[in-house]
């Protein structure tokens, strides 16, 4: 058993070592770590050797877009759903949304922390070219180092049958956007956008591409899955459907970060 964990421990080092020799150092280093520790829910990654990996998949049809089903424990779902309630932004019943900038709530910071760390830890397999070891990546390594990761902040609640319509994040936000999802599995549906309104070169247009998000997981949008791609979230009767059945729908909370775009 402790051969295990000196090698899990050893396979972790050697992860961060290669990303630091593909993407550079991210400016988020282990001693900031130690001080800027929040322990109020308990989201920190656990001790190297110890801590499982995330399962991280590629959305294969959209560039950019990946999805980690495990990002939160239970524990820290409930933890985190409490400290969202006792901000006290949704006492009453018309208060559904809430929008921060800037000077964040803490328990956000260790969300942003957690995402950072996670996507270092990583598994692509056999990393080869540059170009390959970018696509492996779930978030794009400029975006990683940037600092702030996030600065706003939207913290969104549904009740049952209420979803939001099919959009793209305004402009005013970077590239790079984190949602994570609490407490009712839901399907996403992307759409992608008229190709001369986005300035990527794409393929032809897909259909629709449903996203199964449970409980706990992190959705990470970047490069076309955030500019070229919009999403939507339809909870009326007869469009939650996965697997050909229909899911049960609950109260459900969001958590969307992004980084407003720096003003000239």
């Amino acid at each position: 058993m402790e051969m295990d964990d000196h090698n899990n421990k050893n396979k972790n080092k050697n992860k961060k070592a290669l990303f630091k020799e593909v993407f550079g150092d991210s400016s988020d280093s282990e001693d900031n770590e130690q001080q800027t520790q929040q322990p109020q829910l308990e989201l920190e990654l656990e001790e190297e050797g110890h801590h499982q990996n995330p399962s991280w998949e590629q959305i294969k049809e959209i560039k950019g877009l990946w999805l980690c089903r495990d990002f939160l424990s239970p524990p820290q779902q409930s933890s985190l759903v409490s400290a969202i309630l006792n901000e006290g932004w949704f006492t009453e019943p018309s208060h559904n949304q809430a929008m921060r900038f800037g000077d964040l709530p803490a328990w956000s910071s260790e969300i942003s922390n957690s995402i950072r760390e996670l996507v270092l830890l990583c598994d692509p397999v056999d990393l080869g070219t540059y170009d390959e070891a970018k696509e492996a990546c779930p978030f794009p390594s400029d975006l990683l180092r940037r600092e702030p990761l996030f600065d706003q902040l939207i913290v969104n609640v549904y009740q049952p049958g209420e979803g939001i319509s099919a959009h793209i994040d305004l402009m005013r936000f970077e590239d790079g956007i984190a949602i994570v999802s609490l407490e009712s599995s839901c399907v996403m549906h992307f759409t992608q956008v008229d190709r001369t309104d986005c300035d990527i070169k794409m393929d032809p247009p897909m259909t629709k591409i449903p996203v199964y998000l449970t409980p706990g997981s992190l959705v990470l949008m970047s490069e076309e899955a955030r500019y070229c791609w919009k999403h939507e979230i339809n909870r009326k009767p007869g469009f939650q459907i996965w697997e050909g059945q229909e899911l049960n729908q609950k109260r459900r909370i969001s958590v969307t970060l992004r980084k407003l775009c720096k003003v000239e």
